[in-house]
C-alpha cells in the first residue's frame, strides 16, 4: 500500500509500481462480479469506476474538471452500516485491495460499504495532459484532501449516504491523509485510522537510516557494522577511477561506471543503500496479493549474506546483496546513470518512464514534505548521498530551490500542525522495524488520539491480510484499532 519518497524508481519501478490488473466487466450496481476460475470456484473481479473531478479546488474561476477513478465493494454493506473509504496514494490504486486486507476483515463485521479513491495524477486520475512542471502545481495533499471531501460529498447524496458514517483508512503518506482528512474536514468523516503515518515533514530525514541501523541490529548486532565497512569500502573505492571497471564488474553495472560529479557517486551509493532500505521498510509484510515480488528477502536474508565469510570481504558480500535483488526481480543489469535518471525524471509524458509516480511523488517532496533520506547522521550504516544531493534534484527536476524546499516543509507543518494533532477518532498504528515511525504518532496524543506501536513488525503491517506466522503483538493490534472503530461508531 505504501511506497517510500525515493519511489523504488532506482530499481526500475520493479516493486513500487507493480500491481494486480482484474479485467474490465460490464458495470454491476455492486461495483463487482464473480466469474469462474480454472478450478472451477469464483472469485471477485472489481470495475473501474470514474468521479468527475475540479481541477483546482481552490479557485472559484477555474471551472476545468477530470475523471478521478475509484472502485467500489458493497458485498459487506448492511443498510446504515459505515461506508470505509480507502484512501490511494503515489502509486496506482490497486483493486486487489477490494478483495484483501484487515480493513475488509472489519467490513464484514461492521456491515461497511467500501470504497477506494485513487490519488489525482497517479495511475489513471490524470487531471492534466501532461506532467509538466507547470501543471504539477495541481498535485498537493491539500488539492488531494479536496478530492476526498468533494468525492464524499457527491457519493454521499447520489447513493444515500451522507447520514451514514464515514470512515478514512490509509498507509504512509495515504494515512497522513487520512488522518488529514479527518483534522481538516471533520463533518465528512467520523474516524480514521493513519498507519504508518509520517505527520511531521522534515527537510531532512536522517532518522531513517538509523532506524534501518537498529533494524538490522535487532536481527543481527554485527549486521550493520558489517553494512557499513561494506559502503565505507565502496566510497573509497569510488576515489580511484582505476577501480571503475571491477566496481562495474562487482554491481553488475549496466554500462562501465563514470563518475562525472557529485551526483553521480551520491546516485550509485543510493541505490546500493536503497536493497536495504526497502527490504527493512518491508520486512516480512504480506504483500505478495498486490503483485509484489521479493517477499522472500527479509533482513535475515540479507544479515545472513553479509554475515557469510565464505563471499569475500564485507565489500564482496554487499555486491551479492546487489545481485540477489536483480535476480529477484528479473534485473539483467542496474543502471546506474544518474544522467540517465534525470532524463526519465524530466520526461513529462504520461507515457514517460517515471510517470507511474516517481516524477509526482519526489515533485511532492520538494513542494510540501522533504522527507529527505539523507546520509547526515553518524548513527546509521551509509555514506555518501547527503542532503545536498537530495536538493539539488529538486531544482534539476522542477527548478524549485533548497529555499523554497524549507519553506514549503515549514507551510506544511504550520497547515496541518506536525506531531501536534488537535482532533479526535484518529488512530495512528506504526512499527517499530518501520523506518517511518521516526516521523509518526508512537504514544497516545489523548484517549481518542491513540497510537498503535507494534514492536517487531515493518511498514502498514497491519494492513495486511492476517496469516499463521503473524506476530501475536500484530494479530492484537489488528484486534485493537476493530474495538475502537466498534466504539467510535457507536457515538
Amino acid at each position: 500500500m505504501a511506497f517510500d519518497t525515493r519511489a523504488l524508481y532506482v530499481c526500475k519501478l520493479n516493486v513500487l509500481f507493480i500491481f494486480a490488473l482484474f479485467a474490465a466487466v460490464e458495470c454491476l450496481s455492486k461495483g463487482f462480479r464473480s466469474h469462474a476460475r480454472d478450478d472451477g470456484s469464483r472469485e471477485a473481479v472489481f470495475e473501474e469506476h470514474w468521479f468527475t473531478q475540479k481541477l483546482d479546488h481552490f479557485n472559484g474561476a477555474e471551472s476545468r474538471v477530470w475523471k478521478q477513478r475509484y472502485f467500489l465493494n458493497e458485498a459487506f454493506y448492511k443498510p446504515g452500516g459505515p461506508v470505509f473509504l480507502m484512501i490511494g496514494g503515489e502509486g496506482p490504486a490497486n483493486p486487489a485491495w477490494m478483495k484483501n486486507g484487515t480493513w475488509l476483515t472489519y467490513a464484514d463485521k461492521l456491515g461497511a460499504l467500501c470504497l477506494m479513491l485513487e490519488h489525482r495524477f497517479y495511475g489513471k486520475s490524470h487531471p492534466t495532459a501532461d506532467l509538466s512542471t507547470n501543471n504539477l502545481r495541481f498535485l498537493s495533499s491539500r488539492q488531494a484532501l479536496a478530492d476526498l471531501a468533494h468525492f464524499r460529498t457527491v457519493m454521499g447524496e447520489a447513493r444515500g449516504l451522507t447520514n451514514n458514517k464515514w470512515v478514512a483508512f490509509g498507509g504512509s503518506y495515504p494515512g497522513s491523509l487520512a488522518a488529514w482528512f479527518r483534522l481538516k474536514y471533520p463533518h465528512l468523516v467520523h474516524a480514521s485510522v493513519a498507519t504508518s503515518a509520517p505527520l511531521h515533514a522534515t527537510v531532512n530525514f536522517p532518522e531513517y537510516l538509523e532506524v534501518v541501523w537498529r533494524s538490522l541490529a535487532s536481527e543481527n548486532a554485527q549486521c550493520p557494522l558489517l553494512v557499513k565497512k561494506a559502503s565505507d569500502s565502496l566510497v573509497e573505492k569510488l576515489k580511484d577511477p582505476e577501480t571503475f571497471g571491477n566496481i562495474t564488474k562487482d554491481f553488475n553495472l549496466c554500462s562501465k561506471l563514470q563518475i562525472q560529479t557529485e551526483m553521480d557517486s551520491a546516485y550509485l551509493l543510493e541505490m546500493l543503500a536503497g536493497n536495504f532500505m526497502d527490504v527493512v521498510q518491508y520486512n516480512e509484510d504480506n504483500r505478495e496479493f498486490e503483485g509484489v515480488q521479493g517477499g522472500n528477502i527479509t533482513i535475515k536474508v540479507l544479515c545472513d549474506v553479509m554475515s557469510d565469510p565464505s563471499l569475500g570481504d564485507p565489500y564482496a558480500r554487499y555486491g551479492a546483496v546487489a545481485r540477489l535483488l536483480m535476480d529477484t526481480f528479473s534485473l539483467k543489469c542496474l543502471d546506474a546513470s544518474f544522467s540517465n535518471y534525470l532524463r526519465d525524471m524530466t520526461n513529462t509524458s504520461w507515457e514517460g518512464p517515471a510517470a507511474g509516480g516517481g516524477r509526482q511523488w519526489v515533485y511532492q517532496t520538494c513542494t510540501e514534505f522533504g522527507f529527505y533520506q539523507s546520509t547526515d547522521s553518524p548513527n546509521q550504516p551509509f555514506t555518501g548521498f547527503p542532503l545536498d544531493y537530495q536538493l539539488k534534484q529538486c531544482a534539476d527536476f522542477y527548478n524549485v530551490s533548497a529555499e523554497q524546499v524549507a519553506q514549503a516543509v515549514a507551510q506544511t507543518n504550520e497547515y496541518y500542525g506536525g506531531y501536534n494533532v488537535k482532533s479526535s477518532r484518529i488512530v495512528f498504528p506504526n512499527g517499530s522495524i518501520d523506518p517511518w515511525h521516526a516521523l509518526g504518532i508512537t504514544q497516545d496524543i489523548t484517549a481518542e488520539l491513540p497510537a498503535v506501536f507494534i514492536k517487531g513488525t515493518a511498514h502498514c503491517a497491519n494492513m495486511y491480510p492476517a496469516r499463521s506466522q503473524d506476530l501475536p503483538q500484530l494479530s492484537l493490534a489488528r484486534d485493537h484499532v476493530l474495538l475502537l472503530l466498534q466504539q467510535w461508531l457507536k457515538n
